[in-house]
């Protein structure tokens, strides 16, 4: 009998907003299945005699209480005891993000890993994008200055984003070439990406969510005045919102392609029609967004599709 456990690997429950987060919204809905939820940080994984160990804690989420979580047990658990495995923690995508894909990919023969460690190693969540630039706004992916020079005196209005930053943090928008802080851009972050400025994204961008290679919903977020950043983290407001025909058929190309590289969960953004080329993979959010302002459940379509 398969033990019907759902570990998650992720920031400390303490951390996440209960309002918003989608691994909390993902276990809740597993709890009513009966299944005990066993929670851990990333770098309290370890092998242990051949055998993979986290140190951790079985909990228990509730949305009804002020305190939405319960530490049940402190323990450490082989997680081949579990029937799933959620990558859930926030990039950046680092050494010790690095470290737990390989310790995870010894076992992800003998428990289902969501994403796939190997998998989410190998796709870098804007480089991915790469392969799609003609559906993009003028991008280039570089640490050369020369070319962000050009670039910014072709595109007058630019985005300089990491590579491997997320959540919307470590952006500038620049309408001029700054050397001193590109430079400093470059030393602390290496491969860049930039990308020419949409000014409709004060009018909001749309995330789309993607099960098992199939577009399942999507919301749209509005920037706060004043703020070029769509993410709810940064004061974003979501709203309802459908896809055009032209956005189904390149998310449906980027759904295929991820299917394909055995990636089951993702999310990808569109500015003004435009793919913004962050392609989530290691810890998509917003399914707890698209069911309050739609009632529009996707953690049971989930759930669902990995055949619990």
């Amino acid at each position: 009998m398969i033990n019907r456990i759902v570990a998650i690997q992720g920031n400390h429950p303490s951390k996440l907003n209960p309002q918003t987060d989608t691994s909390i919204f993902l276990a809740n809905e597993i709890q009513k299945k009966n299944y005990r939820i066993f929670y851990y940080e990333p770098r309290n994984l370890s092998i242990i005699n051949t055998k993979v160990i986290a140190q951790g804690f079985f909990i228990k989420f509730n949305y009804d209480k002020k305190k939405f979580f319960k530490i049940l047990k402190k323990q450490n658990l082989e997680l081949t005891k579990c029937k799933f495995i959620l990558i859930r923690q926030d990039p950046p995508f680092n050494l010790e993000y690095i470290s737990t894909t390989y310790i995870l990919e010894t076992i992800k023969d003998k428990v289902k890993i969501i994403n796939d460690p190997t998998s989410i190693r190998n796709i870098s969540e804007k480089l991915y994008s790469a392969k799609y630039q003609k559906f993009m706004p003028k991008t280039i992916f570089t640490q050369n200055i020369e070319e962000i020079k050009n670039f910014i005196k072709i595109n007058k209005k630019v985005i300089l984003k990491p590579i491997h930053g997320f959540g919307g943090n470590n952006i500038h928008l620049l309408n001029k070439f700054n050397s001193k802080l590109i430079k400093r851009f470059i030393k602390k972050h290496n491969f860049i990406v930039c990308q020419r400025y949409l000014s409709k994204v004060n009018k909001g961008d749309k995330r789309v969510f993607i099960i098992n290679g199939k577009i399942v919903g999507a919301i749209s977020r509005i920037p706060k005045k004043g703020s070029f950043l769509t993410n709810l983290s940064k004061g974003g407001k979501a709203i309802s919102t459908m896809l055009n025909s032209h956005e189904k058929k390149i998310s449906n190309k980027i759904g295929n392609d991820l299917k394909k590289d055995n990636i089951f969960f993702a999310g990808i953004d569109f500015i003004d029609q435009k793919l913004n080329g962050d392609i989530n993979v290691t810890s998509p959010t917003g399914l707890k967004t698209l069911y309050d302002l739609s009632k529009i459940n996707l953690a049971k379509t989930f759930w669902k599709k990995l055949r619990i």
